[in-house]
């Protein structure tokens, strides 16, 4: 083969590589970016949330608990808020979305639209089940319907499908919980919740998220 075609042939072979080393940094930037944006935009939701929630609170005899983790099984759970009211317990996810929400509660993931490109996402129904489950399990002095889930949504998104029950907007928050009367707990025993979730609660640290991280995607790697 002659030395011209050969060079050329490298040549070729190493801009291959550049480009192949290109394309692969900027997927993991990109989605490191999407990462990060999701978390923000979690956070931002909760915030919201927090913010409706403590303000009831303030004139109630009400108790809230956010970013509670949880000891659950082979690994840990986080839960974003969990509302201890003396007419019942609410384990609640935020999710911060724009554009249109297509759900089913009985579907593991849902469906995202904006400007005609679809993201899918776990149902969070589902993701709040095991948040139920395991607040249960250490509340087990209380029957369990009275502790329920809630899974709340802040943002502009705007559901395209018939909402599924335990699913509200953030504006509708209060108008709920004043009106949910499925418990009836003492002062004294809200109280004693709280303590036994104070108590077993994992503290927050970056070492903690990082854990539960390393939990979820090992399970879901599966």
């Amino acid at each position: 083969m002659p030395k011209e075609i050969l060079l050329t042939n490298e040549v070729i072979s190493a801009i291959g590589l550049c480009l192949g080393l290109v394309l692969l940094m900027s997927f993991g930037f990109g989605f490191s970016r999407g990462k990060k944006r999701r978390a923000n935009e979690e956070n931002q939701g909760e915030w919201l949330v927090r913010q409706i929630l403590t303000e009831y609170c303030s004139r109630s005899t009400a108790h809230l608990l956010n970013n509670v983790t949880l000891e659950y099984g082979d690994g840990t759970t986080q839960i974003d808020h969990i509302l201890i009211t003396q007419n019942g317990i609410l384990v609640i996810e935020t999710k911060h979305y724009t554009g249109w929400i297509f759900a089913n509660e009985k579907q593991k993931y849902w469906t995202q639209v904006i400007f005609k490109i679809k993201y899918k996402f776990l149902n969070p129904i589902f993701q709040n089940y095991k948040h139920i489950i395991a607040t249960q399990e250490l509340l087990n002095f209380l029957p369990t319907h009275e502790i329920k889930s809630l899974v709340v949504f802040t943002g502009n998104a705007e559901f395209k499908t018939e909402i599924p029950p335990g699913v509200i907007y953030d504006h509708q928050l209060l108008t709920f919980i004043d009106h949910m009367r499925f418990a009836s707990l003492s002062e004294n025993r809200v109280q004693f919740c709280v303590g036994r979730l104070e108590c077993k609660r994992l503290e927050l640290t970056q070492k903690t998220d990082i854990e539960h991280q390393q939990y979820l995607e090992q399970k879901f790697s599966k």
